[in-house]
């Protein structure tokens, strides 16, 4: 499941270090939406050529400075893309903020957005000032978005792809609209695959973009079920590996724990984007049931098993995969959309 909670805290550093210590190693494709070809040939990697020839430099100055300063700007980029195609289509909506008095919250603000980093928000506000110094009026906020969730796939040791370009920016941001369209915690698999068809996503792409779960964290809220009460059982969850458990449950009580606390998706290799994470599910190391539950099934489990054993094969179908992913819903045009200057705030 491609869903990044990030944060970061002075616990988290020691968890990860005790994690490190512990798990040191020893010696079918799905019917396309009509209008999704359509939308895709819209979408160009040289769409700026003429209008902002440097853009993707400015961008890469920006995401890595960004990067330096706060890693953890990384997975929380990354997050806040998969959340802005899932809802509205790739269209920076998510980056929208509530306007005070107007009732009508966006879609930042909804329950299910509650921990997008700011870190995030800050590395598209950082990109788009850069951008807008230099190409004022011309590059929308949602292909910022994407063009930075690629360089934080890549300064995270990730495949660096070609992006395209072309999307303006929605005109629609609504709380509300949020929750049916995002995975929860505790989705089954069947529910995962119904999510990503109706964004004409097939199954594999639902593995392959999952392995963004390589880097990133999260909050103890999103697992604790699975250290002491998996399934109303008031046990923990058989596919837990002992230590993962024990470790887990050290910096997760089942009452009363630090809301703040975060814990990496991968325990092995938790700031490096590789493939380790599928490795990790075959280990039982896997931290949401929704991750796990990909090893299990025995309709995804293959695909699982042929990412963890090929890095290169996981890095070319992730960058495939994140390219359609980043055509869903596309916006072109004034009818549909806007070219915003601040991307927080609709241009009317």
């Amino acid at each position: 499941m491609f869903v990044i909670f990030s944060s970061f805290s002075s616990s988290f550093l020691l968890f990860s270090f005790f994690l490190f210590l512990l798990f040191l190693p020893t010696s079918y494709c799905l019917t396309k939406p009509a209008n999704a070809t359509r939308r895709h040939r819209l979408l160009s990697i040289d769409y700026y050529a003429h209008s902002c020839p440097q853009l993707e430099q400015l961008v890469a100055s920006a995401t890595a400075q960004q990067f330096k300063e706060s890693p953890i700007s990384g997975p929380a980029t990354i997050r806040l893309f998969f959340h802005d195609c899932f809802v509205e289509g790739c269209d920076g909506s998510i980056l929208i903020q509530s306007k005070p008095g107007s009732g009508v919250l966006a879609e930042k603000d909804a329950y299910d957005n509650r921990y997008l980093a700011a870190e995030a928000f800050e590395s598209i506000r950082k990109a788009k000032a850069l951008v807008e110094s230099k190409c004022p009026g011309v590059v929308s906020c949602a292909d910022i978005l994407v063009i930075a969730a690629r360089d934080f796939v890549h300064l995270a040791g990730g495949p660096y792809y070609q992006v395209k370009k072309g999307r303006w920016d929605g005109r629609i941001s609504k709380a509300s609209r949020v929750n049916s369209n995002l995975p929860r915690a505790n989705s089954t698999v069947d529910e995962l695959i119904k999510l990503f068809k109706s964004k004409g996503l097939t199954m594999e792409d639902l593995v392959v973009l999952s392995g963004a779960h390589t880097i990133g964290f999260a909050h103890c809220e999103h697992f604790v079920n699975r250290l002491y009460n998996y399934g109303g059982t008031k046990q923990p969850d058989p596919a837990i590996d002992p230590r993962l458990l024990k470790a887990l449950k050290m910096s997760c009580p089942q009452f009363g724990g630090n809301s703040d606390i975060v814990t990496p998706f991968d325990v092995s290799t938790p700031f490096t984007f590789d493939n380790a994470y599928y490795g990790n599910l075959e280990s039982k190391l896997g931290l949401l049931a929704t991750d796990q539950a990909l090893f299990f099934d025995q309709r995804t489990k293959p695909v699982v098993q042929a990412m963890g054993k090929d890095k290169q094969k996981f890095f070319q179908e992730f960058a495939a995969a994140m390219e359609k992913m980043g055509s869903i819903g596309v916006k072109r045009g004034r009818r549909h959309g806007e070219k915003r200057k601040d991307c927080s705030i609709h241009m009317s």
